[in-house]
């Protein structure tokens, strides 16, 4: 089964889930031995088309780092924190866990954008 390491040592990705608002983007890092890599695509496809049925799911990307990278990121937008919590605490979404290859590490955490005067809006 898959490992989860946490981005942040400030606050786990859990307790980010008791919090109100949205929208927010869910970014989950992927490691995976390299010989998984194509276990690891279809896991994450199996998975994502459950999300992509949930109320308050937006839109995905999956992204992998080049030249025979095995590190992956999913880029995901939710209309709001609750949406997301209810989401993935659902039965399907908890057993398609299991499908992940076993040498899986994944790090996901919840964002939202933050505007920076001249450079980008929120």
């Amino acid at each position: 089964m898959s490992k989860f390491v946490e981005m942040d040592d400030n606050i786990t990705v859990f307790e980010q889930m008791n919090g109100k608002g949205g929208p927010v983007i869910l970014i989950n890092k992927f490691n995976v031995d390299p010989e998984e890599t194509e276990e690891l695509l279809k896991s994450w496809a199996r998975d994502s088309a459950f999300f992509k049925q949930q109320p308050g799911y937006i839109s995905t990307q999956f992204h992998r780092g080049v030249e025979g990278s095995s590190v992956f990121i999913n880029y995901a937008v939710w209309e709001s924190i609750e949406d997301f919590k209810k989401a993935i605490n659902q039965r399907e979404a908890q057993s398609n866990l299991k499908n992940y290859p076993p040498s899986t590490v994944m790090s996901p955490h919840l964002f939202t954008k933050v505007a920076v005067h001249g450079i980008c809006v929120k």
